[in-house]
Formats: structure tokens, C-alpha cells, sequence
């Protein structure tokens, strides 16, 4: 039998590749991977560790979650944090990175 916690486990949110992977506030991008769905993934941040930018979701399916770079978004490189449901939802930092672009670029 599988522990309980490693069958919570399997049902996280695994954010896998975004693409495109760099983008200007506005821009829509995709990331895929498994548990992604509404019922998983609540909302979708940029986070460079010490801020959060909540982003727009645009279109959220199990695999992948379409979602556009927030207007207060600043330019450089962040990761990509989900915020799961449920009834201990958890701020989960994923290893897939998105370039944001100045608006000078």
C-alpha cells in the first residue's frame, strides 16, 4: 500500500515547461505539466523569492495553464509559484523559469 503522503504527493501540481519562456507584461505564455487543473491549482505567481506577481489565468486544463504576465510584473527572471486548493492550500515554487522583458526591450 502506498503512505498517505506520498499519495498526496502524486497529486500536486508539477509544473514541467513554459513556452515561450521569455515575455512583456501582457504577453500570454503557457506552462504545461500534470495536476494543473482548477480542482489543483487555485492561483499562478512570478516570484523572484522575495516578491509575488499573481498572474492572469487565461485558460487552465490538466496539463497546462495559459496565463499572462501581470501588468506590475518588474523585468527579470522568475520562477514560477502555484498556489494549490484544498483545504491546507500551499504556496508551491516550481523549477521552470520566465523571463519578463523592460518595456524598453
Amino acid at each position: 500500500m502506498i503512505p498517505a503522503s506520498v499519495a498526496a504527493q502524486a497529486d500536486f501540481p508539477r509544473l514541467t515547461t513554459v513556452s515561450p519562456d521569455t515575455g512583456k507584461i501582457g504577453d500570454e505564455l503557457t506552462v504545461e505539466g500534470k495536476n494543473l487543473s482548477s480542482q489543483h491549482v487555485k492561483e499562478l505567481y512570478l516570484t523572484d523569492g522575495q516578491h509575488d506577481w499573481k498572474t492572469e489565468i487565461v485558460e487552465q486544463t490538466d496539463t497546462a495553464i495559459k496565463f499572462k504576465i501581470p501588468p506590475d510584473a518588474k523585468a527579470g527572471r522568475f520562477d514560477l509559484m502555484v498556489l494549490t486548493t484544498g483545504k491546507n492550500p500551499s504556496l508551491i515554487e516550481q523549477p521552470v523559469k520566465v523571463t519578463v522583458e523592460g518595456s524598453g526591450s
